[in-house]
């Protein structure tokens, strides 16, 4: 990838140059999906920070559960979820835009003093189109996209997964660029698109660990 595909990635529809990654390691719980799906969505979790170096844990002494993925079938179920709106800022009218543009998922993040990620809520609607995606292929979508700050079109246009046979698989310069924004040496938050060019130096500095 160039520093242009990097600036991309992380350069919202406003303008705007963020890129926060965790700063604590993730306990994640997942709401609305049969048993046998909950090792399958760890198993994400576990490949990507092993990936990039990151942890995760059983538990958050602060929050307990700093993960939250819930998967349902309309919008309006969120509204019905006990105090999920004290977790998530103006849930009333975030259910309301969802259900406008006719969604089909979102994440919300939270963010410690250092500007590190703290939280992350991840809403799924399970429309036809995420129907017929396969479990692991959902869950590693959305392991990656929960694991940074990209952008909100970052992957608009081109997954952030690639088929090789009959296998999902991450592509490899998503890759490298998770492994470079989790580098120690960069900063958990950056608001500079000059971030772009370290995470680039780093990225092709060598290839992704498996």
């Amino acid at each position: 990838m160039t520093p242009e595909d990097i600036t991309a990635l992380f350069t919202r529809s406003d303008g705007q140059y963020f890129c926060a990654r965790w700063g604590r390691p993730l306990a994640p719980i997942v709401f609305g999906v049969a048993d046998e799906t909950l090792s399958v969505v760890k198993g994400a979790f576990e490949a990507i920070c092993a990936l990039t170096g990151h942890k995760m844990t059983e538990h958050d002494p602060e929050l307990g559960t700093n993960l939250m993925m819930f998967f349902v079938r309309d919008w309006a179920e969120l509204r019905d979820v006990p105090d999920l709106d004290r977790l998530v800022d103006g849930l009333p009218a975030l259910v309301d835009r969802l259900e406008e543009a006719r969604a089909h998922q979102h994440r919300s993040f939270r963010f410690d003093t250092n500007g590190s990620v703290k939280a992350c809520f991840v809403f799924l609607r399970i429309d036809d189109e995420l129907a017929e995606m396969s479990a692991e292929a959902l869950a590693l979508g959305q392991a990656v996209q929960s694991m940074l700050v990209w952008s909100d079109t970052a992957f608009a246009e081109r997954s952030p997964l690639a088929r090789v046979g009959e296998t999902i698989v991450l592509r490899s310069e998503i890759a490298s660029v998770l492994q470079a924004a989790y580098d120690p040496i960069l900063p958990p938050v950056a608001q500079d698109n000059s971030h772009a060019l370290r995470v680039f130096a780093r990225a092709n500095a060598e290839a992704p660990r498996s």
